[in-house]
């Protein structure tokens, strides 16, 4: 049986985008278990009293019902080199909690995150969506591997726009920066373009 998860930052006590969360897990369920009564995050979310107001990784694992909820200190990755990696039948259109295969790409790669191109267009990270700056505006991947609450926040807002990015496109760009629920546009590091290969 499939199982998902969901990442969801909490700060000072609050989870974050919990809506956008909720909206995807369910969607989810449907795909997956047909039509089933939708689950209310905000009622299933109990914070434990060792929280304090620092920043966390609340991890939600889940199939047809939820069957784990975590929290965990948030440590940042440190991403200074991205390495583009070719998959045409990569399919991460839902969050599954297998990660596999992802983790086989970043075990052969001296950098330290993937970049990966399907179809000739640049998609996602492996654990992230990426958007770049050219000096004007930014613009994130309309060919996603997963669309990310974090993407859907910021385009909703008009902070960034959608494109068709090839690699032949990067050149064009600054910098990036990866975003997920744990990383927003304001405080993700930026990357310099040349850093990937």
């Amino acid at each position: 049986m499939f199982r998902f998860i969901e990442t969801i930052r909490v700060e000072n006590k609050m989870s974050l985008q919990l809506k956008l969360h909720e909206q995807r897990l369910n969607h989810t369920r449907r795909a997956f278990f047909g039509d089933v009564p939708d689950i209310d995050l905000k009622n299933m979310i109990k914070f434990p009293e060792s929280l304090t107001q620092a920043i966390y990784k609340c991890r939600i694992v889940y199939g047809l019902n939820i069957e784990s909820i975590t929290f965990d200190s948030y440590v940042r990755k440190n991403i200074h080199s991205l390495q583009l990696v070719t998959d045409e039948t990569i399919d991460y259109s839902f969050k599954f909690e297998d990660r596999s295969r992802f983790n086989q790409y970043l075990s052969q790669t001296v950098a330290d995150e993937i970049l990966i191109i399907k179809n000739g267009f640049v998609t996602d990270t492996s654990f992230s969506n990426i958007v770049f700056f050219d000096g004007i505006k930014w613009m994130t991947p309309f060919t996603y591997l997963l669309n990310g609450t974090q993407r859907q926040r910021l385009l909703q807002q008009g902070a960034i726009i959608e494109a068709e990015i090839r690699p032949s496109d990067l050149k064009h760009f600054r910098f990036a920066k990866l975003i997920n629920a744990m990383l927003d546009l304001e405080t993700s590091p930026s990357i310099d373009i040349h850093v990937i290969e």
